[in-house]
């Protein structure tokens, strides 16, 4: 034996060695084999099956070809692994219970949804499907980077251009080292529309996209086989977090029979549920008497669709043997949502709007790409036609220079000497035909040259700007959401065992009262008869001494209510969250419901769906002092429950009102002493939650803000004194000034008058309600309130006893009379709108009289019916 062989010999740790090998090999399989990509959506083997197809021109247009041979030249071009995981995977591609938008035409035997495996590839033809086309789209023109294959002989796309978002619309499935993804499929509309709503955003808006807003486009999965996901809870927690687990369920008929029995019948599966097994498992189960009551169990699937019969004895409830099924079947199945895909090569678990960010970006990367490719060729082109121009122009001297030349290179430089031109365009001269002479030729020459002129500036204004480049995305990709997007086949349904507390309470009208002292109470929208001005009013409920009810207001049991302080902090409720309370209780503290500082009250209230409103929505907040700021609504969607700050006030300052606004309104502020200002809403730019404000109004000493109003409110100021004296005066009377104005007379106070306490803009056909400090109600129409000049005190609209003062104004809306010919009414919101939008009724008085009360008698009928309709057409 060779004595120096040993020298060869090299000791390795073997537990090193391995871990390394074994490192090496997981990242191989989670980079380059089990995981998707979240560009295209697809493993490395799908995108080089479809790669290896486009190179063999094997699209929809042309006949199938053999899937050996494409399984063939995947394997000895693309993928050197086995051909059957080649053909498997190209047998997925095509199976139609198994691909939501198959990217394969297969034809042949390729499986069924009973577990029946494709035949051989030497049987089955195949060819790309026509969607499978958008997914190769624009591939020769630079849009994506290529890579040498595994022996440097090919050149193959690390992505595809993925004209539409394959990723979740197809979904897949893959087993990695040490981490999986299942993602499910989904509707090709839906997806696109929610891609669609991102790109308007940032067009439109300049803005991000919310979840709130993505998932109000897309439902949930949609799986090929249909079925019924049971529950929205999992959705939006898969949607959220990437993860969770979804309950699918069979669609399922109960069908009698003429013997008086029932049948069970099956039309839709979960998705990759094996039909044969899962009819294998519900004999078993009556084989076992695990299951009683079924007397025959029948496949009767055809070419028209899947139909499982199960015929029952006359005897059983079919619904107990269906709810058998469910548990012990799959007729009811889990699909466990793992949203795992690689971003930049490396695993990354996604929510949905990562996904459809990511995919976004790709689309831009595309189409700038494409462009560029697309500028790079008419600019090329274009220098061309420029030279034969040239030539045209100069043809006899071209002639002559060319005829006295000894070779082809003399006279390519004697052209590029005479005229400047380049060696293309040279070149382009000396190989021109003599039938470029005609003017029919140099007629569309020039045509051709101008349109490419057009076709450079419009390239180079989609590079030059992100919008444009948007806006192309958006319309190819709409295009191909019309030429092959569907109906949802998976429906959403409902789950008795997955209730949240809201889903619990019904979504109605409700009425919110707040006293001074901070007490809240719900109640149900009640009916007030109208009384002719000058009236006694009704009596209410009891309140405790110092208090009175200073906001009262309507709104839906679902709202959220954004509590403002008098120290410029917000917090939030739901509506329902307030106990509801009779008429004549006091209701409960707010800081039983509200986590409040020592010291702090509430000055106003705004129900509100902040999840419905976009950035061009403010909260316009004014203080005591009169400050006033304006704030985007969209920073309020998200308050802890500690509160969050809304305003930076002074020490001797507090908030006093916050509207929900836009740019489009003007504000009015008035104060105690008869003063008002109106200035527009754009005068007060921008500013953060926390920041401190403008000065919106200059204060004369003594004297504070009580009331904001806008002017889309209504035509007419109505101004009410605590004495009981108010008027109307045309908001047009009060000249729009420059905010930080003193404003100009808008009540002319008197002992008999008092101070203001509250202001409203109104309309003719309005209704007002008065309440009083001894919880005293009346309401009145706005007709009978006398139309007056700014300077006049006004009539009187309430008969007070002495100590007892106006309290609060609220605005009731008058419906037109119902079938019964009975006049319905009911509280108004300040704004009512599409998007249910209500605001709080405002007016506070700095009176510290004795009570305050609300009388709510005789139900609103028309009322219920108009939010129960505008509740269904939210819906």
């Amino acid at each position: 034996m060779d004595e120096h062989i040993f020298d060869k010999v090299q000791e390795v740790d073997m537990n090193k060695t391995m871990q390394n090998y074994y490192i090496d090999y997981a990242m191989s399989v989670i980079a380059s084999r089990a995981l998707p990509d979240v560009r295209d959506g697809l493993k490395p083997v799908q995108r080089r099956i479809l790669y290896s197809m486009i190179e063999l021109n094997n699209g929809p247009d042309k006949p199938h070809r053999k899937c050996a041979r494409i399984v063939g030249d995947t394997m000895g071009k693309y993928h050197p692994h086995g051909d059957s995981s080649i053909y498997e995977a190209l047998v997925k591609l095509a199976q139609e219970f198994n691909t939501r938008y198959p990217l394969v035409d297969g034809h042949g035997n390729f499986g069924s949804v009973d577990g029946d495996g494709a035949a051989a590839m030497r049987y089955t033809e195949a060819r790309l499907s026509k969607i499978s086309m958008e997914m190769t789209r624009d591939l020769n023109k630079d849009t994506v980077d290529f890579i040498p294959n595994f022996d440097e002989t090919e050149k193959e796309p690390t992505v595809l251009p993925s004209r539409y978002p394959n990723l979740l619309v197809n979904g897949t499935s893959g087993i990695a080292v040490g981490m999986a993804t299942n993602i499910p499929p989904h509707n090709l509309r839906e997806v696109v529309a929610a891609v669609v709503k991102m790109i308007d955003n940032k067009i439109l808006e300049d803005r991000d996209t919310s979840m709130e807003e993505i998932l109000e486009i897309v439902k949930g999965p949609d799986f090929p086989t249909g079925g019924t996901i049971i529950g929205k809870l999992g959705i939006e927690e898969a949607y959220r977090t990437g993860r969770a687990k979804l309950k699918v369920r069979a669609v399922t008929n109960i069908e009698p029979m003429q013997n008086g029995k029932n049948r069970i019948v099956v039309s839709e599966l979960p998705y990759m549920v094996n039909k044969a097994k899962l009819i294998e498992k519900i004999a078993e189960l009556v084989r076992d008497k695990r299951i009683d009551g079924i007397t025959d169990l029948r496949d009767e699937s055809d070419r028209e669709g899947m139909r499982i019969a199960i015929e029952l004895r006359r005897d059983v409830n079919p619904n107990i043997i269906l709810n058998q099924l469910y548990k012990h079947t799959q007729l009811q199945d889990t699909f466990g949502v793992i949203m795992l895909a690689l971003v930049n090569n490396e695993p990354k678990v996604l929510n949905l709007h990562d996904m459809l960010f990511y995919y976004l970006l790709h689309q831009e990367e595309v189409i700038t790409r494409r462009t560029q490719y697309d500028l790079n060729k008419a600019e090329e082109r274009a220098h061309i036609l420029e030279g034969l121009m040239v030539a045209l122009d100069n043809i006899d001297r071209v002639i002559a220079i060319i005829r006295g030349s000894a070779n082809v290179t003399i006279a390519k430089e004697g052209l590029i000497k005479e005229f400047a031109l380049t060696e293309a365009q040279a070149q382009a001269i000396v190989d021109m035909r003599l039938r470029a002479l005609t003017g029919l030729e140099r007629d569309k020459i020039e045509a051709e040259l101008k349109e490419l002129h057009e076709k450079i500036a419009e390239y180079k204004a989609i590079l030059g700007d992100k919008k444009l480049l948007l806006g192309v995305i958006k319309t190819e990709i709409q295009e191909i959401a019309n030429k092959y997007g569907d109906d949802r086949r998976t429906s959403i349904g409902f789950d008795e065992f997955d209730l949240s507390m809201e889903d619990l309470i019904p979504d109605e009208p409700c009425i919110i009262t707040r006293t001074n002292l901070g007490y809240v109470k719900r109640m149900t929208p009640d009916n007030f008869k109208s009384q002719n001005r000058g009236g006694k009013g009704i009596k209410g409920m009891q309140t405790i001494d110092e208090d009175y009810i200073e906001d009262l207001f309507m709104t839906t049991s679902h709202h959220t209510l954004t509590f403002f302080t008098n120290k410029g902090r917000a917090y939030k409720l739901k509506a329902y969250e307030i106990p509801e309370s009779s008429r004549t209780s006091r209701g409960t503290a707010v800081i039983n419901l509200l986590q409040l500082q020592p010291g702090e009250t509430i000055t106003a209230v705004v129900p509100v769906k902040v999840e419905k409103l976009q950035d061009k929505d403010y909260l316009f907040m004014a203080t005591k002092n009169g400050i006033v700021k304006k704030t985007p609504v969209r920073e309020f969607a998200n308050i802890r429950k500690t509160g969050i700050q809304a305003i930076n006030l002074r020490d001797d300052d507090e908030l006093i009102e916050v509207k929900l606004t836009d740019d489009n309104t003007e504000a009015l502020m008035v104060t105690k002493f008869g003063q008002c200002i109106r200035f527009k809403i754009t005068d007060v730019r921008p500013t953060g939650r926390s920041a401190m404000g403008v000065i919106g109004m200059n204060l004369n000493d003594q004297d504070e803000v009580i009331g904001v109003q806008l002017n889309s409110q209504g035509s007419e100021m109505l101004i009410v004194s605590e004495n009981g004296m108010g008027k109307r005066t045309d908001i047009e009377e009060y000249a729009v000034q420059h905010r930080g104005g003193k404003g100009v007379k808008c009540y002319k106070i008197t002992e008999k008058t008092g101070n203001v306490v509250g202001a409203k803009a109104v309309d003719e056909n309005r209704e007002i309600m008065l309440i009083t400090t001894e919880g005293i109600i009346i309401r009145l129409k706005c007709s009978d309130i006398s139309k007056l000049k700014r300077i006049t005190s006004g009539v009187k609209l309430i008969n007070l006893d002495d100590g007892v003062n106006v309290a609060s104004l609220a605005k009731v809306r008058q419906k037109p009379a119902n079938e019964s010919g009975d006049d319905v009414e009911g509280f108004e919101s300040e704004e009512a709108d599409d998007e249910e939008i209500s605001k709080p009724v405002e007016s506070a008085t700095d009176t510290t009289e004795t009570e305050a009360a609300s009388e709510l008698d005789n139900s609103l009928d028309e009322l219920l019916d108009r939010a129960k309709e505008d509740q269904e057409d939210e819906e």
